[in-house]
């Protein structure tokens, strides 16, 4: 039986990040659910970027069989699904901090996130620790009560 790790491209651990996360509309995804909350197919439809529906699926099912994201079922509704990171998907939040960071950085148009990326920068592990633990929890970094920044008001 060939596994996931039979059929990388190359034996190299960026290549691994790439083949199972590096597709722009998995990233997007997994940013969704730690910067916003979102955790249901509709509500990263109402993203910004504008995916497609079967796009959406695919990558939904990539991350899922990847062990990034788990799929439950809506505890209201049946016709729906709630989509979390696992602990591995977790893992991710250091390098989303990063791109974000680097994008900012490189780009004038996200003068207003700076001051948030620099907060970051500063009490790095802390603040990694901090987000880490409030989306484990289903909360995001900028929506909702809990969410990081009301955290840090605080």
């Amino acid at each position: 039986m060939k596994t996931r790790q039979d059929s990388l491209r190359s034996d190299c651990p960026i290549n691994y990040s790439l083949e199972l996360v590096g597709d722009k509309w998995s990233l997007l995804i997994i940013r969704d659910m730690v910067y916003f909350g979102k955790k249901t197919y509709g509500e990263f439809m109402s993203s910004d970027e504008g995916i497609a529906r079967n796009i959406l699926a695919s990558r939904l099912v990539q991350l899922v069989d990847s062990g990034i994201i788990i799929k439950t079922p809506h505890p209201d509704d049946g016709r729906k699904d709630i989509y979390k990171l696992t602990e591995k998907g977790l893992g991710l939040i250091p390098i989303l901090l990063d791109m974000a960071d680097w994008g900012a950085e490189h780009s004038n148009q996200y003068e207003d996130l700076k001051s948030w990326l620099e907060l970051v920068r500063r009490d790095r592990s802390n603040m990694i620790a901090l987000i880490t633990e409030t989306v484990r929890s289903g909360d995001a970094i900028f929506v909702g009560e809990n969410s990081v920044i009301s955290k840090l008001a605080h």
